[in-house]
C-alpha cells in the first residue's frame, strides 16, 4: 500500500511541525470510522483526519468539509470528554510501524494532570483509533472492539492493557549500508522487491518495485546504490509529494514513482494536500455504497423490471396489430361457412378482397363448429383493436420509468450521504419502498430546502448544482430566477445547473457545462453534448417523474469532464 512504514514517518514530521504544542478545540464523527481533531496551533484552527476506514485508513491534516451528524456517537462523545481542551505534547511513530501516537496533556474534571494517548492503527481492515490512559496503559476505548475470540494475541476493549501490534523483526532501512544489503539479499533467488520487503521495516511492495527500477539492470552493485540513494533521500525529508496517474488509475508516494512509468504527475507542496486531492470523492463514494446499497438494488431491479416489460408489451404489440389479419379470418370464414365441415384443422378459401382472387389458409379449432370458428377470430379482431393504444400507452410508461432509473442510478454514483437520503425519500414518496409515514414525509420534505452544491466561476459568477431529483426540482423550478441561464447534458442523465447571471461570459458557461457533464453519466467521456437555454424556456410537464423537465431555445457546447476544473471551481468557494 501507499501508506506505507516510510509514508508514516514523513506524515509524522507534517503533522508534528504543524500541530505539536497546538489545543485540542473540538472532536467530531462525521463518519463510522473517522474522527476530526479541530486543533488550534500556530495561530490558526486546523482540522485532523484520523480514519481507521478497511480501504482508506489514513492520518493528515485535511481542508475538506465534513457533515457531522446531529448526534454524536458515544466514541466522539467519550473523546470529547477525555480531548477538548487538552495539548498535543508529541506526535511520534513506533519504528517504522504504520502507527501515529498523539500523546496528549490536560486537566481532567477534578483539575489533576491527565496524560492520555491516541493511538492509530493503520493496518487496512484492521485499522483502529484508540484512546489510552498513559499513566494506566489502559485502553479507554477505541473506534473498533476486538475481543479475544477475534484476535487471541491481543484484546482491545475498555477496561484491557494496550499491548502494541506483534514485532515483525525487521532491519531499520535508515541503517543498513552496502555490506548489510549484500548480506541480507540472496541475487541468485531472484524476486528481490519482495527479499526487501521481508528484511526491511516500512518498505512497501511499492517501493520496493521502485528500487529495484532504478538499479536498472539489477546486480550486487547497481541495487544497493539506488537503496540507499533512495533511504538518503526519505531519510532527509528530501521529496515532492505526488499523485501518478496510470491506464486511468492513481497512486501516490512521497515522490513521482519511476516505475509507474507515468505521463500524468501531479505534485503538491504537503502531503495533508496531496491525499485531500487523492481521496477526493473516494471514501465517500465508499460510504455511499454501503449506506445506498438497498436502495441500488431496488433501482436496478426495477428498472430490470421495466425493461423486460417494454420486451413483453412489443411482442403484444405485434400480436395486435394482426387484428386486420383476424377480421379478414372472421369475414371469409362466414362467407365460406357452408363448405367449413367441424373437425377441420384448417381451410383453404378464396380472398375475395384480393383483386387477383388469392386464396387464403385460416387455421381452425377442430373441436369448435364453423360459426364458432367464425366467432373466435372477430374476438380476437375487437381484443387486439382495443389493445394497440393500451399497449402503447404502457410502454410509454415503461420508457418513462426506465428513463427515470436511468436519471437514478446516474444521481447514486455522484451522491454524498446527505443525498442518499434525499433519494430513498424520494423512492417513499413515489411509492417504491413502503412506508407508513408516506403522507407525513412528503408535507415534511415540501418544508425542506434540498442542499445544493455551490461553485464559484473564475470571474466569480456563482453555479449551483442539483445532484438528485429532489435538488434538481427545487433548483430549476423554484429557486433560479427565470433569465438565469440553465444547463443540463443533451439526451444523457445527469444535473441541473444553473448559472446565476443574466448574461454570463463564454468563460463561464464553458465552466458550468464542464461541471454538467462532469455531474452525469458522462463523466468519463470526451466532447460531452451539453445544452443550455435560459430557466424561462425550462418546463415540468404536469404529472412528470420527479426531476424530469423539457425545455426550447437552446445552444448546445461541447465539453470534456474534467476532475481538475471541478476541484478548482469549489475551492474558489
Amino acid at each position: 500500500m501507499s501508506f506505507d512504514g516510510l509514508f508514516t514517518r514523513a506524515m509524522v514530521k507534517e503533522l508534528a511541525d504543524s500541530l505539536q504544542g497546538g489545543r485540542i478545540n473540538k472532536v467530531h464523527q462525521p463518519y463510522k470510522n473517522e474522527i476530526i481533531l479541530v486543533v488550534r496551533a500556530n495561530g490558526k484552527n486546523q482540522k485532523v483526519l484520523l480514519s481507521a476506514h478497511p480501504s482508506h485508513a489514513r492520518v493528515h491534516i485535511s481542508k475538506e468539509e465534513y457533515e457531522n451528524p446531529s448526534i454524536p456517537p458515544m466514541f466522539c462523545m467519550l473523546l470529547r470528554k477525555h480531548l477538548e481542551g487538552y495539548i498535543l505534547e508529541n506526535i511520534h511513530q513506533i519504528g517504522l510501524d504504520r502507527m501515529i501516537i498523539f500523546d496528549i496533556k490536560g486537566r481532567n474534571e477534578i483539575g489533576d494532570i491527565s496524560y492520555k494517548q491516541l493511538i492509530v492503527e493503520i493496518m487496512g481492515r484492521h485499522s483502529n483509533i484508540i484512546l489510552v490512559d498513559r499513566n494506566k496503559n489502559m485502553i479507554l476505548d477505541s473506534i473498533k472492539h476486538v475481543s479475544a475470540a477475534i484476535n487471541t494475541y491481543r484484546t482491545v476493549l475498555p477496561g484491557h492493557e494496550y499491548i502494541f501490534p506483534p514485532e515483525q523483526d525487521k532491519t531499520n532501512p535508515f541503517e543498513a549500508d552496502e555490506q548489510d544489503l549484500l548480506r541480507r539479499l540472496d541475487f541468485n533467488g531472484g524476486k528481490l522487491d519482495k527479499q526487501l520487503v521481508s528484511e526491511y521495516a516500512g518498505l512497501s511492495p511499492l517501493v520496493a518495485k521502485e528500487i529495484t527500477f532504478r538499479a536498472g539492470l539489477v546486480n550486487r552493485n547497481t541495487l544497493p546504490k539506488a537503496f540507499l540513494k533512495l533511504m538518503n533521500h526519505i531519510k532527509h525529508h528530501e521529496y515532492s509529494p505526488s499523485i501518478m496517474e496510470i491506464n486511468g488509475k492513481e497512486n501516490f508516494y512521497l515522490f513521482p514513482l519511476e516505475s509507474t512509468q507515468s505521463n500524468h504527475v501531479k505534485s503538491f507542496t504537503t502531503l495533508g494536500e496531496m491525499l485531500d486531492r487523492y481521496y477526493f470523492g473516494k471514501a465517500e463514494r465508499d460510504r455511499v455504497k454501503q449506506q445506498a446499497n438497498d436502495i441500488e438494488r431496488l433501482v436496478f431491479n426495477e428498472k430490470e423490471k421495466n425493461e423486460k416489460k417494454i420486451a413483453k408489451l412489443k411482442e403484444t404489440l405485434h400480436e395486435a396489430n394482426k387484428a386486420q389479419e383476424f377480421q379478414l379470418y372472421g369475414e371469409l370464414l362466414t362467407a365460406n361457412i357452408y363448405a367449413v365441415q367441424k373437425g377441420q384443422n384448417e381451410i383453404e378459401v378464396v380472398n375475395y378482397y384480393d383483386e387477383h382472387g388469392s386464396t387464403v389458409r385460416i387455421p381452425l379449432d377442430s373441436l369448435k363448429t364453423p360459426s364458432e370458428n367464425a366467432q373466435k377470430y372477430f374476438t380476437k379482431y375487437q381484443k387486439a383493436k382495443n389493445a394497440i393504444e393500451i399497449v402503447k400507452e404502457q410502454i410509454d410508461k415503461a420508457i418513462e420509468e426506465v428513463r427515470y432509473f436511468d436519471a437514478l442510478i446516474q444521481q447514486l454514483e455522484t451522491a454524498s450521504p446527505k443525498d442518499v437520503a434525499e433519494i430513498r425519500d424520494e423512492l417513499i414518496e413515489e411509492g417504491y419502498i413502503r412506508n407508513r409515514q408516506k403522507k407525513q414525509l412528503k408535507k415534511q420534505n415540501q418544508n425542506q430546502k434540498p442542499a445544493l452544491d455551490y461553485y464559484l466561476a473564475s470571474d466569480g459568477t456563482e453555479i449551483i448544482i442539483g445532484k438528485n431529483n429532489k435538488q434538481n426540482d427545487y433548483l430549476t423550478n423554484r429557486l433560479a430566477a427565470r433569465d438565469e441561464i440553465w444547463l443540463h447534458t443533451k439526451d444523457i442523465p445527469g444535473s441541473h445547473v444553473v448559472i446565476r447571471s443574466k448574461e454570463p461570459t463564454e468563460k463561464t458557461i464553458q465552466e458550468a457545462a464542464v461541471l454538467a457533464a462532469f455531474f452525469s453519466k458522462a463523466r468519463n467521456s470526451s466532447s460531452v453534448p451539453v445544452d443550455f437555454t435560459r430557466v424561462r424556456h425550462v418546463k415540468k410537464p404536469s404529472g412528470a417523474k420527479p426531476g424530469f423537465v423539457i425545455y426550447d431555445n437552446q445552444q448546445t457546447v461541447y465539453v470534456t469532464p474534467d476532475e481538475e476544473t471541478v476541484l478548482k471551481l469549489k475551492k474558489r468557494l
